[in-house]
């Protein structure tokens, strides 16, 4: 059962006046903090809605598409982030020259759970009926919410297809989700819950810092903890395992060929100030020392960073012609929209390390041409198998629900993976499941959807073009 919010807000315009300010800049403070680049079926959106503003609160951030628009009158919207739901906006005269803005949230009650958990509320506990429980801590709110939009989804779907199989060992599986926020400390709590709830495996499909604070937390605890997306390495333990890509390979398969083509050497790094930036940008001066150029800059943000400007100014004055981005989700989707509207893309040429689908979505085609990146899963793969794995995913979700990405992709894979090991050592503890799942595939003649090495993923170069993320070059795993 759904629950209906609504919120409205009037303004001094006509109605078309009001609809066309939708989405815009000029309307993104007052119109429900809407943000598109179009206002049309396909479009992404974000927007800020006024449902739990308490305390000086900023409301809750929702991140869709746009399904249906009635010009000067209506628009639609299905989103993921921070739940499955739908929002419709509907314009209507108010008096002689004013405008009715109303929307109108549909709540499922994990929406519901969710908003009550925000203002700390336990979530509930379901009874123990003899299920095999595993964790998966995503970041369905908070910067980092761009590029997690389909990893739940993901996750709940190599479940399904479990279930579907006859479960492990005899037992169904069963998933318990959590929302980090982009917070390291959340991301803890979370797992104490998952750990006293009795998971065997926690999958954390979010930030470096939340992993690290996830292995601590569950150290101990009997608990397998797999860390799903790229990340800079390190902090292995027994009980540990890092899937994803590694920002090294990463470097080793950009930064030559981008000097090449740009005829150019000097960098400007780019990150947010916490490990994951940390590590990739001590890779990064490594890459570009070995290909004979040198670094002329770096800047670090705090994660949440909405204002670049000083950042670009700092590139400007550094004389760089090469920039690095390490930023993720929100972070990246702001500096590469404030960069070309700066005129920066046109002096500078730039390679991030965390652009998929959907954080390419949010910055639009425009801000992002050119842009490149390397990465192990891209949704236009010509991997056998991504074919299948895609219409089992939209016939499960639906025509509009987020792209699979390289950062929501491996979770599915991982969660197969660890569903194998389950069925053939039922019995065994956190550090042999580890042991099996780090345990390097040899490489197959064709690699597939469900034999990629996950330790060391073949790396895609690919290119920000007309169609999106274009593929332009493979690179083998290490």
């Amino acid at each position: 059962m759904h629950t209906t919010v609504a919120a409205e807000r009037t303004v001094a315009l006509a109605p078309p006046e009001a609809f066309a300010l939708f989405g815009s800049p000029r309307g993104e403070g007052w119109l429900f903090g809407a943000r598109c680049d179009s206002v049309a079926p396909g479009a992404v959106v974000s927007m800020r809605l006024p449902l739990d503003e308490r305390g000086g609160t900023r409301g809750v951030d929702v991140l869709g598409r746009i399904t249906r628009v009635v010009p000067s009158a209506a628009v639609e919207i299905e989103h993921t982030q921070p739940w499955r739901g739908r929002l419709s906006l509907r314009f209507t005269p108010a008096g002689s020259r004013g405008t009715r803005v109303q929307v109108r949230a549909s709540v499922p009650p994990e929406g519901v759970e969710w908003l009550l958990h925000r203002r700390g509320v336990p979530l509930p506990e379901p009874p123990d009926d003899g299920a095999v429980r595993l964790g998966a801590i995503t970041t369905a709110s908070g910067p980092g919410a761009v590029y997690s939009m389909s990893a739940e989804l993901m996750a709940r779907l190599a479940v399904d297809e479990i279930n579907a199989d006859g479960g492990v060992a005899g037992h169904r599986v069963q998933l318990l989700t959590a929302d980090d926020a982009t917070d390291a400390e959340q991301a803890g709590v979370e797992a104490e819950r998952m750990a006293r709830l009795g998971c065997r495996a926690v999958f954390v499909n979010a930030t470096s810092a939340s992993f690290d604070a996830v292995r601590r937390v569950l150290d101990g605890r009997g608990v397998l903890v797999v860390h799903t997306v790229i990340n800079e390495g390190g902090g292995d333990s027994p009980t540990a395992v890092r899937f994803g890509e590694r920002p090294q390979a990463q470097l080793d398969a950009l930064v030559a060929p981008a000097m090449r083509r740009a005829d150019a050497r000097r960098w400007f790094l780019v990150g947010q100030s916490y490990v994951w930036s940390h590590g990739a940008h001590a890779s990064a001066r490594r890459a570009v020392a070995d290909a004979g150029g040198h670094v002329a800059g770096e800047d670090l943000t705090p994660l949440g960073t909405t204002d670049f400007t000083g950042t670009i100014e700092r590139i400007a004055r550094s004389g760089a012609d090469l920039v690095l981005s390490s930023l993720v989700g929100a972070d990246e989707v702001a500096f590469e929209r404030q960069s070309e509207a700066a005129g920066l893309r046109r002096s500078v040429r730039t390679v991030s390390l965390v652009l998929e689908e959907s954080t390419l979505a949010h910055i639009g085609p425009r801000a992002a041409a050119g842009l490149q990146t390397a990465l192990g899963y891209f949704e236009d793969n010509p991997l056998a198998g991504n074919d299948g794995l895609l219409a089992r995913y939209r016939d499960a979700y639906g025509s509009w629900a987020p792209p699979v990405t390289a950062l929501s992709e491996p979770i599915y894979e991982a969660i197969h993976r660890y569903a194998r090991v389950l069925h053939t050592d039922p019995d065994g503890g956190p550090s042999a499941h580890a042991a099996a799942l780090a345990r390097r595939i040899p490489a197959p003649r064709e690699e597939t959807i469900g034999s990629r090495d996950l330790v060391a993923p073949r790396l895609y170069v690919a290119e920000v073009g007309p169609g999106g993320l274009e593929i332009v070059d493979a690179v083998a795993g290490r």
